[in-house]
């Protein structure tokens, strides 16, 4: 009897212990350890036989996009916690401790999946985020991600000296003397995720690349070195849909030591948002727009100079839609696809203006200038989009970039005036073959539209020259590059060899018409000399319609 009695029970208890031990994660120091974390569900991550060198500790847990919560307690709000997508925990370990509880949950009512690895330090690197005053976290080793459409800025918070198990750290801002936290320094990396790769997979074996120190050296970019008096925010230009990881390794110089913060990693896009999404990037209106462009650039790769009154129209539309885009953006709270459409009809009018002034007026020198500045526009904006618009000088002062911007943009017309058919020809195979180029990023995300869309992105946000502007180089970028540089090279051979034996420049027909006209007018013999004038014509039709017709028949005397 006892023994039914009893068996109900043992099973409950043999239940209870299978649960909690599956709620358990044991992590080893540097080893990733993928994590699900199911709905009201807590899950303990263990760290056991912590070597007695070790001083400190952290934790660090990375999901795609959902946020995740690391806490000290099993129920989080009783102690510290913090809930994000790349979260991460410091554990100052006491003397004779050799084992470590962290616990993990969801704080959304969904599931969660990540990947997570512990990071151990010695008494000698220094403490991540130890002497951040702006965080809940006693000790706070994240890195902060905000976005918008412009600019990503990475924050974190000052770090400390390292220290023994059960001492004292070191106070933060008593004294900036050399044995204090002032002597350590900052290094900021970038490393970007494969371009268009939006899976977790991809995230995860990057993030296996780069969680410590010596990876993120090995494969990061270093971006900028901080000093501990320097602000410690870096900006960079966004790219919606590409992913980065950013990371901070804070060093000892005196005791040749680092330690890493945790990482974050940003698309800066919404994966949850239903409108212009990680995974719906590109406006119908956008993909509309510039596939149109890349048709007409195409078309005037390889026969602007032939027709040279669609080649006017193509470069006066770019010019006044950019332009007047730029205004309206900075004037106005209007819808993008308004701004876009409006845009396009002042493109259309420019284009209108300067076909019909070069009609007009026949001066085909200002023409051939304003199509020179094109080229120059794209040319300076491609000398600022390699490291050289990194510079200190340039991420200052907006004075220094644009003047340098205008210099290098209005020094290529100068050859046009010596050289104008070749110029032209030149400027027709360079921006007609980037118009291509705008069109493939459309529907394919490359790097090269960002050559002229961090001009636009200065034009319209006055605290994005503060941003770092690098982008990623892959696989699509260079694949683009050579397409870019074979249409620009064969548009342009194919020009002046088809050009060789024409004129240089086709002449204006209001001054064909005048010629004409004046040459009608002198010359009597011609039989148009005697056609009477436009106006004559008309008024004669008008009388033969209202007039009386005249009875048919001999009205002339007979001559005898």
């Amino acid at each position: 009897m006892s023994h039914w009695m009893w068996s109900p029970l043992l099973l409950f208890f043999a239940c209870e212990v299978q649960a909690q031990a599956e709620n358990r994660v044991t992590f080893l120091p540097g080893a990733f350890q993928n994590v699900n974390v199911s709905l009201n569900e807590t899950v303990e991550a263990v760290v056991t036989r912590i070597p007695p060198d070790v001083a400190f500790i952290t934790l660090q847990f990375h999901t795609l996009h959902r946020n995740a919560t690391l806490s000290y307690t099993r129920i989080p709000d009783e102690g510290p916690f913090l809930s994000a997508v790349d979260s991460g925990l410091l554990t100052a370990l006491q003397p004779a401790q050799i084992r470590l509880s962290l616990f993990l949950s969801s704080p959304d009512e969904e599931p969660v999946s990540g990947t997570g690895v512990i990071l151990s330090y010695s008494s000698t690197a220094p403490v991540p985020g130890a002497c951040s005053m702006e965080s809940s976290l006693d000790v706070d080793p994240n890195v902060y991600i905000s976005y918008n459409l412009y600019e990503t800025t990475v924050r974190f918070g000052p770090a400390n000296l390292g220290y023994q198990r059960g001492q004292t750290p070191a106070a933060c801002d008593t004294s900036t003397a050399s044995d204090t936290r002032w002597r350590l320094e900052y290094d900021v990396y970038q490393y970007f995720l494969p371009e268009s790769d939006l899976s977790e997979s991809s995230l995860f074996s990057s993030l296996k690349a780069v969680a410590d120190a010596r990876g993120m050296a090995a494969s990061g970019r270093l971006v900028v070195t901080l000093k501990s008096t320097d602000k410690t925010a870096v900006a960079f230009s966004s790219i919606p849909g590409q992913g980065v990881i950013y990371s901070v390794i804070v060093r000892d110089p005196v005791l040749n030591t680092s330690a890493s913060y945790v990482p974050a990693h940003t698309y800066a896009c919404s994966f949850t948002s239903t409108l212009d999404g990680c995974q719906t990037l590109g406006k119908i209106s956008t993909k509309v727009f510039f596939t149109i462009a890349g048709l007409a650039g195409l078309f005037v790769c390889f026969f602007g100079h032939r027709f040279f009154k669609c080649e006017l129209f193509c470069m006066g539309f770019s010019f006044a839609a950019f332009f007047f885009f730029v205004l309206i953006t900075r004037t106005t709270q209007l819808d993008y696809d308004i701004r876009l459409t409006v845009s396009a009809v002042v493109g259309v009018v420019g284009g209108v203006v300067l076909v019909m002034s070069w009609w007009r007026f026949g001066s085909v020198m200002a023409c051939v200038v304003v199509v020179g500045l094109m080229l120059g526009f794209l040319v300076a904006a491609v000398v600022l989009f390699t490291p050289l618009g990194d510079l200190e000088v340039f991420r200052n002062s907006d004075v220094v970039f644009w003047v340098t911007f205008c210099c290098i943009m209005v020094t290529l017309p100068l050859f046009f005036v010596r050289w104008p058919r070749e110029g032209n020809i030149v400027t027709c195979g360079g921006v007609g073959a980037y118009a291509v180029v705008l069109a493939v990023n459309a529907y394919v995300y490359t790097s090269l539209s960002y050559i002229t869309l961090n001009i636009l992105k200065r034009f319209l946000n006055n605290n994005f020259s503060a941003a770092f502007t690098d982008a990623p180089f892959q696989t699509i970028d260079y694949a683009l590059i050579t397409v870019w540089a074979v249409l620009g090279v064969c548009g342009v051979v194919l020009q002046l060899y088809r050009e060789r034996s024409r004129p240089f420049f086709p002449p204006s027909p209001y001054l064909m018409w005048l010629q004409e006209r004046e040459r009608r007018k002198t010359n009597v013999l011609d039989p148009s000399h005697h056609v009477p004038s436009l106006a004559g014509r008309l008024v004669e039709r008008a009388r033969q319609l209202v007039g009386r017709r005249e009875p048919a028949g001999e009205h002339t005397p007979l001559l005898l």
